[in-house]
């Protein structure tokens, strides 16, 4: 029964990597008892796939009638750990592979192509040195994807990565192995240093390993599993590093120890063995024939051992980790306790994170997908809420930071927004949606219980959401007014009745300004007093102004003339009570408050109350880690 080479190309390798090609001729080769074997290539260019070869040249036993008749028949395999498709690679990226095998004085020659059937010349050899030779031509492929592929020294990481338990094993065996690479080429390119170059790769030259070997109750009460391992600090040396299970005398790797996850400098071996893990790969021997449940126990056991060895060998990493996971507490407090714990190699600070914030989301999804309230999931609720309550806060940290940033040459437009945007009417029954918008707790966390908050709004609008029943109307005179107070805060207890209401009023003036400019805060907020004290105590029961303004000597002697007295702070904060005329015929006089504040306490206040929030939910956070 005769197979179609090219459907089954398909079939077992659908996605190869070209990195394949260079492993599948090697194994052959070591699998023939070479002791040389020698990778030639040639090209003129990456974009000029049309001139890209490779020959790969050994001194094995080569295509000998046994070794023949076995390479010619698909999927028959005589020795456990060999799935007998391995050469199928060479056709998913080459049209032909021209083989020539000198071997015991004779030479056999054929051609590896999807239509071959067994079809070779046998002649007489000459000479008595064994030498088999691989041509690969006719590069099928529109493009070659990466530099490595065709680099001598990305090649030769390549190798060592794959077959290191074999290389080793010759090393022990004092068996002799060389495997040199080169690559030629017209069209040199130092920006990715492609040029022709020449690697090898000695067995006699490979770090010695040491062994450790352990039982796993979790893996199998009885086999053993043997970690041979070498960690090697090389001066100028690029950082290396292989976690990999042996299976069947390849390397698969195993990502156990993320990228930069070891020092410059290192060279880090680690090589899992055991019987349990005979026979399972794939039909490419390329990856894991292992179910996700028992890779992911494999994977944390090895993880677990290896941490072991370099907190001995590389206590710097500890070290390092121990700087990295506080800098993440400190910087996001709301995920302690999801970090990381048991990172194998340096911590990856975005990697943290980014697992951190996934299990932060999974807390959420158990505690709103709960049937019912148990003491875990209410506990769980407790902890998701000071996680949440400690993100806002954050965010509410990151205002004041900017804040802290504004001068002279920041305009009042910009102040203004950081409180709340420009022109805009916050509504309570939107206060989710605009909780990352408005910041009136800069002011005093009370007033984030608004019910109305008009930002810049003429003075008429802010007078009609006073208005309750139909028989209420706003001044003629203030609908034509461009009156607008910068942030009015309106409060109801119930605004499904009528009811009073308390309103606040907030003024704001740009940092630098004249004496003059700065005194007309005052004048601003005794007029919006005038005009809302109309609505007093019918529809308005009480009422605060404030005015933020840069406060300096000069002015402090104006606020003091004005019989302004000052407040304790963390800035400056005066304080007047005022009487106001809203009649001017009955010389109705009521009195109100005026508080002028610098803008250096309208920051600073907010910054130690939130701060107190903050160090208070930090430590409910620990505390609930510790428990945990």
């Amino acid at each position: 029964m005769r197979i179609n080479l090219k459907n089954a190309v398909k079939i077992f390798f659908p996605n190869p990597s070209l990195e394949m090609v260079y492993f599948e001729a090697v194994a052959n080769a070591m699998d023939a008892n070479a002791s040389l074997i020698e990778i030639f290539i040639n090209i003129d260019s990456l974009s000029k796939t049309e001139t890209y070869t490779i020959e790969i040249v050994d001194n094995g036993d080569g295509f000998t009638d046994k070794n023949f008749e076995k390479f010619s028949k698909l999927l028959e395999i005589e020795e456990k750990g060999h799935k007998g498709v391995g050469r199928l690679v060479f056709l998913n990226y080459f049209e032909e592979v021209y083989v020539n095998s000198i071997y015991q004085d004779q030479k056999r020659v054929f051609t590896l192509s999807n239509t071959f059937d067994g079809d070779n010349i046998l002649s007489k050899g000459h000479g008595i040195l064994k030498r088999t030779s691989l041509l690969f031509k006719n590069y099928v492929k529109n493009k070659i994807n990466s530099y490595d592929y065709v680099k001598p020294e990305a090649i030769k990481k390549a190798l060592m990565e794959h077959f290191y338990p074999q290389l080793y094993q010759y090393k022990v065996n004092a068996k002799e192995l060389r495997i040199s690479i080169e690559l030629k080429t017209n069209n040199p390119n130092p920006q990715y240093n492609f040029y022709p170059d020449v690697k090898e790769i000695n067995v006699s030259q490979i770090p010695d390993l040491k062994l450790t070997s352990f039982k796993s109750e979790e893996i199998d009460l009885y086999e053993n599993l043997d970690l041979y391992y070498s960690v090697e600090q090389r001066e100028g040396a690029i950082s290396t590093t292989i976690t990999a299970l042996s299976v069947d005398g390849r390397t698969i790797p195993v990502d156990v120890i993320s990228k930069g996850g070891i020092p410059q400098g290192y060279e880090i071996i680690f090589l899992l063995y055991s019987n349990l893990f005979a026979g399972k790969v794939n039909i490419s021997r390329q990856e894991l024939d292992m179910d996700d449940a028992e890779l992911k126990v494999i994977k944390r056991i090895f993880g677990e051992k290896i941490i072991e060895i370099l907190d001995i060998k590389i206590p710097s990493i500890k070290t390092i980790n121990e700087v990295t996971t506080k800098s993440l507490e400190n910087r996001y407090p709301h995920l302690n306790g999801l970090f990381e714990s048991n990172s194998v190699g340096l911590v990856d600070r975005n990697q943290s994170l980014e697992i951190a914030q996934r299990r932060f989301f999974q807390e959420q999804k158990e505690v709103l997908d709960a049937v019912s309230l148990t003491d875990e999931v209410y506990e769980k609720s407790l902890q998701l809420s000071a996680r949440i309550l400690t993100e806002y806060i954050l965010y509410r940290n990151i205002v004041i930071e900017k804040l802290k940033k504004v001068d002279k040459e920041n305009n009042e437009d910009e102040i203004h927004n950081l409180i709340v945007p420009k022109r805009s009417t916050l509504s309570k029954s939107n206060f989710h949606n605009d909780l990352f918008t408005n910041n009136a707790w800069l002011l005093d966390d009370k007033y984030m219980s608004y019910k109305t908050i008009l930002s810049e709004r003429h003075m008429s609008e802010v007078l009609s959401h006073l208005v309750i029943s139909d028989e209420d109307s706003v001044d003629q005179e203030l609908e034509k007014s461009n009156k607008r107070p910068d942030i009015t805060i309106i409060f109801s207890n119930n605004p499904d009745q009528v009811e009073k209401v308390d309103v606040v009023i907030v003024e704001l003036k740009k940092l630098g300004l004249g004496l003059a400019k700065r005194e007309e805060v005052t004048s601003q907020l005794r007029q919006r007093a005038r005009k809302l004290l109309q609505y007093f105590p019918d529809k308005i029961q009480r009422i605060w102004f404030y005015g933020i303004v840069d406060i300096d000597d000069e002015f402090k002697v104006s606020l003091l003339e004005d019989k302004y007295v000052e407040l304790f702070s963390c800035g400056t904060v005066f304080y007047k009570e005022q009487s106001i005329i809203t009649d001017l015929d009955k010389r109705t006089e009521i009195p109100v408050g005026l508080y002028v504040l610098s803008f250096e306490a309208f920051l600073r206040d907010a910054e130690v109350r939130n701060s107190t929030f903050l160090n208070l939910l930090k430590e409910e956070l620990k505390g609930s880690d510790k428990s945990a």
